[in-house]
């Protein structure tokens, strides 16, 4: 029997206390994107198979990032929110023809627009930020 604070314990079991930071939204930026399997890059790749190249802006990401943190789940509702805006396109994309780009805007994430589809004479120019 071991002993903790005067209180006996069972056997095999130890107390264990952890204390976590909760997460900030540079955190949920950062969770989307750098990791090796990243949900970002996950979904890239699914439409690298199609042909199709995703760009998601940086204000969207932050968007994604502020959504998440608002249902409280942590970094759980990232996934979520992601599937959300992709789900339609996803389904769509395989019939269409011509379609070169997806672009999730900060407008996507917000109101829920669907993401732009842009053909192949069109190309989206990344907005400098100040």
């Amino acid at each position: 029997v071991l002993r903790s604070g005067g209180r006996d314990l069972p056997r095999g079991r130890l107390p264990v206390v952890a204390v976590v930071n909760p997460l900030t939204k540079g955190d949920m930026v950062r969770i989307l994107t750098e990791p090796r399997n990243a949900i970002v890059k996950q979904y890239q790749a699914l439409l690298a198979a199609e042909g199709v190249e995703l760009v998601v802006e940086p204000e969207a990401l932050e968007a994604i990032a502020e959504e998440a943190l608002a249902r409280k789940t942590g970094a759980r509702a990232l996934k979520g929110i992601i599937e959300e805006i992709m789900l339609e396109v996803m389904f769509e994309l395989p019939s269409l023809e011509g379609i070169c780009q997806c672009v999730i805007t900060e407008e996507t994430v917000r109101h829920r627009k669907k993401p732009l589809l842009l053909g192949e004479g069109e190309r989206w120019e990344k907005r400098e930020t100040a």
